[in-house]
Order: C-alpha cells, then structure tokens, then sequence
C-alpha cells in the first residue's frame, strides 16, 4: 500500500485542475490521514473556483469590449497624503487573461500587491506608470495633478490602447475613448492591475525617501495624515517632499 508520505506529496505537487483526478483515485482510501488530506483538497478546490469565479465578474467590461484590440484599465494612488507625488498606473492585458487574486490594491496585503504587481508586469501586453511631484500638484491642484499622471502613464503604452477603462474619472487632454466605472478597481482586472502597480511603485518611493527623513516615518504612513506624521510634521515643518497646499492646518 502507498505511504501516506508518498500520497502527501502528490497531493502537495497537485494544480487545483487535477484536484478531481487525484480525490477519485485515492477517494476510497481509509486512513484518517488520506481522509484529512482528501477533505483539505476539496477546500482548496472550492475556495479556488469561487476565485476563478470572481475574477471572471472582473471581466465584464473587458469582454464588453472585447472586439478592441487593445484595451487598458488606469488608476491613481496617492491622492489624499500630505507628502510625496501622485502616481498613476495603465496597463494592458492579453485578452482573456486571467490572474488570480488581483484585486483593488487597498484590499491586498504588502507582500500580495508585490507579489502581484510582477506577475501583472510580466504578463502584461504593456504598462506605463506616470509620476506628479508634490511641487506640480502644489502648482496645479491634486486632480490636475492626476489627470496629467494618467497622461503620462498612458503616453508610455506601446501599443497605443484603443479604448481606456478608468477607476471613475474622464481624463481630459486624451484622443481616445474612454469609459469611466464607478469603484473599477473592484470591477475590472485591467483596473485594478493598474492599481496594483501604482500602490507597489509609490509605495517603495515613499519607503526609500524616508531613509532621508526618517522623521516623518514615510515608509509606514506613505505620507499619508497619521497622528504620527502629523506630530512630526509640527515638530519639525515640512521636508522637501510636503505638498504645501495640503499641510496649512498643522503648519
């Protein structure tokens, strides 16, 4: 009789597709620890079909449009904090791919966004990320600001998108068409891909400005207004990377 060593680790090496194969094979099997092993896999299966199922609801607008040849979802991160640039994110993916677990960045772990936002760029058709420094956004306000991030991001794409999905907003100064969705980073892959990669690239700028002002704690709060940021921020005054127009009631 097979150990259940030997049955653990074919179980350990299984795709979720083969899930059915191996539980019909070994299905009959007795032992209390064949059993356990059988009971986690059809968790597994079922916590992975419910995903499949879910990223599938986040192609709706993709296959909508199915008949673009290119079709590329934005999104923008940083918009609120009191320091550091807004960053927007387009990417465009081959259609019908589909990758699990992506989801609207705020709803991902550190590690997931990373891990996610090298898969996305990887498999990705084309990606472009625009950077606005706290001084332009200072200059022309945060949604001027975002607009001219998302042009950048765009301007970066090769292939030219035929159509551009957005996490709500119209983007002004672009010739092509656009869809605005009201939370598509919960709606659609494309989008919330780019949130993904927006989040991770803003986030490892802020982590590594702030081994340049420590005070300030950046790389825990992305200068975002945490009580912490917000007492340094009256102890020591503003850093180079401060957006002025946002930090006037503590400063």
């Amino acid at each position: 009789m097979e150990s259940i060593s030997d049955i653990r680790a074919k179980a350990k090496a299984l795709s979720p597709e083969d899930t059915d194969e191996f539980i019909k094979a070994y299905g009959s099997d007795t032992r209390a620890g064949v059993i356990k092993m059988i009971e986690d896999l059809e968790k597994k299966k079922d916590k992975y079909l419910k995903e499949l199922q879910r990223i599938e609801n986040m192609l709706i607008y993709e296959n909508k449009y199915f008949d673009m040849a290119y079709i590329c979802g934005i999104d923008e991160v940083g918009r609120g904090p009191l320091a550091g640039p807004v960053v927007a994110g387009a990417v465009i993916l081959p259609k019908g791919l589909k990758i699990l677990y992506v989801n609207d960045s705020k709803k991902l772990t550190a590690k997931q966004r990373e891990e996610l936002s090298e898969e996305i760029m990887e498999k990705a058709v084309s990606y472009g990320i625009g950077f606005v420094s706290n001084e332009r956004i200072d200059e022309i306000n945060i949604l001027q600001a975002t607009y001219e991030a998302m042009r950048k991001a765009v301007s970066m794409l090769d292939p030219v998108p035929d159509l551009l999905l957005n996490d709500a907003v119209k983007i002004p100064g672009i010739d092509i068409r656009q869809v605005p969705i009201i939370k598509g980073d919960a709606k659609s892959l494309s989008i919330a891909s780019a949130s993904i990669i927006a989040k991770v690239t803003r986030d490892r700028y802020m982590e590594h400005i702030s081994e340049k002002y420590p005070e300030y704690d950046f790389a825990s709060n992305k200068g975002y207004g945490s009580a912490a940021h917000i007492e340094a921020l009256k102890k020591y005054g503003p850093c180079e990377i401060h957006r002025r127009s946002f930090i006037g009631n503590f400063v």
